[in-house]
C-alpha cells in the first residue's frame, strides 16, 4: 500500500502497481494462489478491458481489441509494491457476441461458470454493463450463478460502462435500474473518457480485498433492492 494519506489516492496508486502474471485456457492452468482475487466479467463489447488499463493506469495492460470477444483465456495480474504480490485481479473472457463461433462460446461460458462456482479465494465479482443496452439473459444466468456464493459473502459490484453517452435523466434512470437488477450488490456509472467513478471503484476494490483495513467506502447513495439481497 503506498504511504499516500488519502485513500483514494493509495488505492490507485495499489492498483498502478497491476502487472501480468498468466494467462490460462482451463481451470487447471491456473495457478494455486492463496491470495484475494477479484474477476471482472461482463459482455465482449462492455469495455471490461478499456476499464481494466482505466484503473490501473496502464494503457495496454488488458487486451483492447477492436474485434470483441478475441480474448479466449482468463488473464491473471498480480498487484502488490516491489514485485510483492499481494492480491490478483482475473479478466475473464468476453460472453455474448454473435461472430463468435458457437463451440468457442460454449467453452468460454463454461471455464468462465465453473471459474466462478469454484475459485476457492475469489474474493468479488465486477459485472461491467453497457447502460444502452441494460442486462441481458446473458448477465442474467451470471447473476443466478453466483448467487449462493455472494450468499455466503462474495462481493458483487455492477458497473455501468461508458456512461459519457447518455445524459443526465439517462444516466440517473441507468443507475436506478441497475440498483434494482443488482439485487442487494452495489451499482456504478463509469466512464473512461470522462474519468467518471474511477477513484470510487479503486475504494471498493481495495476494501475487497482488505477490509481489515481502515478504507473508507465510496460516497455512493445506498437504494434498498426490492428483490434482496442476491
Amino acid at each position: 500500500m503506498t504511504d499516500s494519506t488519502d485513500p483514494a489516492q493509495a488505492a490507485m496508486a495499489w492498483l498502478h502497481t497491476a502487472r501480468f502474471l498468466t494467462e490460462a485456457p482451463q481451470l487447471q492452468h491456473l495457478p494455486d494462489l492463496d491470495l484475494p482475487e477479484i474477476a471482472f466479467v461482463g459482455r465482449s463489447n462492455a469495455g471490461k478491458s478499456t476499464c481494466i488499463n482505466t484503473l490501473t493506469q496502464q494503457k495496454r495492460l488488458a487486451y483492447a481489441s477492436k474485434t470483441p470477444g478475441r480474448t479466449q483465456s482468463i488473464n491473471l495480474f498480480a498487484l502488490g509494491r516491489q514485485n510483492q504480490t499481494d492480491a490478483i485481479l482475473a479478466d475473464l473472457p468476453g460472453y455474448g457476441y454473435a461472430a463468435v463461433p458457437q463451440q468457442a462460446k460454449r467453452r468460454w461460458q463454461e471455464v468462465m461458470a465453473n471459474y466462478l462456482v469454484s475459485r476457492p479465494n475469489l474474493r468479488g465479482v465486477v459485472l461491467l454493463c453497457d447502460p444502452r443496452l441494460g442486462l441481458t439473459e446473458l448477465d442474467d444466468a451470471l447473476l443466478e450463478l453466483i448467487r449462493p456464493r455472494v450468499q455466503q459473502g462474495l462481493h458483487f459490484l455492477l458497473l455501468l460502462t461508458k456512461a459519457d453517452k447518455l445524459n443526465r435523466q439517462e444516466a440517473s434512470k441507468a443507475l436506478s435500474i441497475a440498483r434494482l437488477n443488482s439485487a442487494g450488490g452495489t451499482a456504478l456509472l463509469f466512464s473512461a473518457l470522462k474519468r467518471q467513478g474511477i477513484e470510487d471503484v479503486a475504494l471498493i476494490l481495495r476494501r475487497w480485498a482488505y477490509p481489515e483495513e481502515a478504507v473508507p467506502e465510496p460516497a455512493v447513495p445506498a437504494e434498498p433492492s426490492p428483490r434482496g439481497p442476491l
